[in-house]
């Protein structure tokens, strides 16, 4: 490979971003001002991977404003993280955010357990981190590129979940983020798709192992969504999100909620489940 022309990791490009989400031009909307939570998750706790940024930061402060208290997940985005947290602490709401890597099982184990140290339990599981890396021609998706998506996007969902499940009693919910490209596929994304399909069958296979114990597992899909992740991954932003129905990427205000009904009774009767938000693709599953 062209060590000139190498494609960073997203943790190096964000943090290149000046000052990451609210220098993202147009800024990302994280909540709705006129979203009312009205106490859905009070007295909850929730567990996010990927927490500091994007669809995890807006399912984190949507939790907060429905009364949960919410324990974040991230790599090495302090600034992030910390903005994050401010937000779910003007929510009243408690917020632990911890650092560290996510393809470490080791860390996957300690990070529950720091979670269960703080708030002493865990209601909401979410598994949502991930990393993409396009390349226009499958040659090019090397052994160590593939590896290292796999073990970021898939692995850790093995290795949080097995952590937190001792913790998990009847009521309880794990939502996972997967993507419209795990129904459809993407060119440019073979081995970010194919990690989005494991999660799909994941959250499929696991919602029926736990339904005895009736711990509820379901997931989102989400299409364009305007992120971090995305300006950091692609080079050419201008047409992103404009080739579906409706014409436009998604805000991560329009996908936290879908978590808060996942993570609420109001979906008590769904598991193994996929809510769709991609601004009309019709895909099936």
């Amino acid at each position: 490979m062209d060590t000139k022309n190498k494609k960073k990791t997203f943790s190096e490009q964000k943090q290149n971003l000046p000052g990451n989400e609210h220098k993202m031009n147009p800024e990302p909307e994280i909540i709705r001002e006129n979203y009312v939570g009205s106490g859905k998750l009070l007295g909850k706790v929730a567990f996010i991977t990927g927490g500091d940024s994007g669809i995890g930061r807006s399912a984190a402060v949507h939790f907060a404003r429905e009364g949960a208290d919410v324990a974040i997940v991230y790599l090495n985005e302090d600034k992030d993280a910390l903005e994050t947290k401010a937000m779910i602490e003007k929510e009243g709401r408690q917020c632990l955010i911890i650092s560290g890597d996510l393809k470490d099982e080791k860390f996957c184990k300690a990070a529950i357990k720091k979670c269960q140290s703080h708030f002493k339990k865990i209601n909401i599981l979410v598994n949502n981190a991930a990393v993409q890396f396009p390349q226009k021609e499958f040659e090019k998706v090397t052994t160590a590129q593939l590896h290292k998506t796999f073990e970021t996007n898939i692995y850790p969902y093995f290795y949080i979940t097995k952590a937190a499940l001792p913790l998990l009693n009847e009521g309880d919910t794990i939502i996972n983020t997967s993507s419209v490209t795990a129904y459809r596929g993407s060119e440019h994304l073979v081995d970010y798709s194919s990690t989005k399909g494991a999660i799909v069958s994941f959250t499929r296979s696991l919602s029926t192992m736990l339904a005895k114990r009736k711990i509820r597992v379901n997931g989102v899909a989400p299409g364009p969504i305007w992120t971090p992740l995305i300006v950091a991954s692609f080079d050419t932003l201008s047409d992103f999100g404009k080739d579906n129905p409706m014409e436009r990427a998604g805000q991560p205000s329009e996908v936290g909620p879908a978590y808060v009904f996942l993570a609420s009774e109001d979906s008590s009767y769904i598991t193994g489940q996929f809510i769709h938000i991609n601004g009309g693709e019709l895909v099936n599953g």
